[in-house]
């Protein structure tokens, strides 16, 4: 409980960042909204200033996601993309993610995989694997 006009502390929400054939990847949380965008925002602002031209959000945990946190994504592609990169989501199979990403068409401006291997294996992005030589 909080008193009557204060702030409650919210608790320190770290993004897990690694890096997967030179692309960072960020696992996003599971839910990102008023209280998670910023730190989201500035794991992608960090990320894009260490000159990654393309950067991977993994939404595979998130269950629920605000406008908010759809603004720090489609800023975070903008950004990225007048670099010269991309940003690429990986979404769940279903639920309430994939289709607020479609209802708000935010598929059409940023590439949605079903895994974080096919996210990686576009062109532009190191294959998780070489290709076999045939």
């Amino acid at each position: 409980m909080c008193p009557r006009g204060r702030w409650a502390q919210v608790t320190d929400i770290r993004y897990l960042r690694k890096m997967v054939n030179g692309v960072p990847v960020i696992a996003a949380p599971a839910e990102i909204d008023i209280t998670t965008t910023d730190q989201l925002d500035a794991a992608l602002l960090d990320t894009s200033r260490r000159g990654h031209a393309t950067v991977v959000v993994d939404m595979t945990r998130t269950r629920f996601c605000d406008s908010r946190g759809l603004h720090v994504l489609l800023r975070a592609h903008k950004r990225v993309s007048a670099e010269g990169g991309g940003l690429r989501l990986v979404l769940p199979d279903e639920g309430a993610i994939p289709r607020i990403v479609t209802l708000m068409c935010v598929d059409r401006l940023i590439p949605s995989f079903a895994s974080l291997e096919e996210a990686l294996g576009q062109p532009g992005v190191q294959a998780a694997q070489p290709p076999a030589m045939s």
